[in-house]
């Protein structure tokens, strides 16, 4: 049943993918990043047909994936990579020549935030969409790149010579959707991944300690520590919990010690017993 989920969340992903071209970036007449991107540009320079260099160049990316990435991931990134031009077609047949508006801002906005879902519903699933999706992956697994940061450096290297045949004003808008897209994809990566790290120094550690344990039934560390002005030796609690807990811990906290000293910090994602794991109680 996971898998069954991952492959319609790919097929998903792919069919968002298929309708923000479609609805946005064709009828615009944007510039893009991406296999699309190196597509547009050597059809200009070269007259090399567009689903030709997709078609080889995905093949290419694929057998680099199934290398690198491994033999599951390259297996989700086949369906990808026939599903985008299937939908692509279908929506094409379907839809004709519509087109939602002819605004270059909004076109802009629509496709980046379509396409940083698309990809990120893909992503998340383990797959990718093919194409240049696939280098960014490879760079964070081996060098601990965010894939957000390489897909930003390879996405402006395509626009580059797309800007010599494209006016000025798309390829400002199209700068504007790089941004977009990739940023929208960052949020998607980390969605739903994000807690809350709570850092409190009281003297009434134990209580608050016993508390957090009990009342949210979240795990509690006490770390040794020392006052740089008092030099009054304590312990602070530390402890990491889900947002929508927070306020009921700052509620117990307050109640305990309203005069304690607490950071709250938010971290993007947390792995462990409780979270990524299984809690096991003893």
């Amino acid at each position: 049943m996971k898998q069954f989920a991952n492959i319609l969340l790919v097929l998903l992903g792919n069919l968002l993918y298929a309708l923000s071209v479609k609805l946005f970036l064709l009828p615009a007449g944007l510039i893009t990043g991406g296999t699309n991107g190196m597509a547009l540009a050597l059809q200009h320079y070269w007259d090399v047909p567009i689903s030709l260099f997709v078609l080889v160049f995905n093949i290419v990316m694929l057998l680099v994936g199934w290398f690198v990435l491994g033999k599951k991931f390259a297996m989700t990134t086949v369906i990808s990579s026939f599903a985008y031009p299937a939908f692509l077609e279908l929506l094409d047949k379907l839809m004709g020549n519509v087109q939602l508006t002819d605004d270059l801002l909004l076109c802009t906005i629509f496709f980046g935030l379509g396409v940083g879902l698309g990809l990120g519903l893909v992503i998340r699933s383990g797959a990718s969409t093919g194409g240049m999706d696939i280098p960014p992956l490879i760079l964070e697994k081996k060098f601990r790149i965010p894939v957000s940061v390489s897909m930003y450096c390879f996405d402006f290297l395509i626009l580059v010579p797309q800007m010599f045949f494209r006016p000025v004003e798309n390829v400002l808008y199209g700068i504007i959707l790089v941004f977009i897209y990739t940023m929208v994809l960052d949020k998607m990566l980390i969605l739903g991944k994000s807690k809350t790290e709570l850092k409190i120094v009281s003297p009434k550690y134990e209580e608050i300690c016993a508390a957090i344990l009990t009342e949210v039934d979240r795990g509690v560390t006490l770390m040794r520590a020392e006052g740089g002005y008092s030099g009054c030796k304590t312990k602070m609690v530390f402890s990491v919990v889900s947002n929508r807990e927070l306020i009921k811990v700052e509620k117990l906290v307050h109640e305990i010690d309203p005069e304690c000293f607490m950071v709250v910090s938010r971290v993007s994602e947390v792995r462990g017993k409780g979270f990524s794991i299984k809690k096991e109680y003893q």
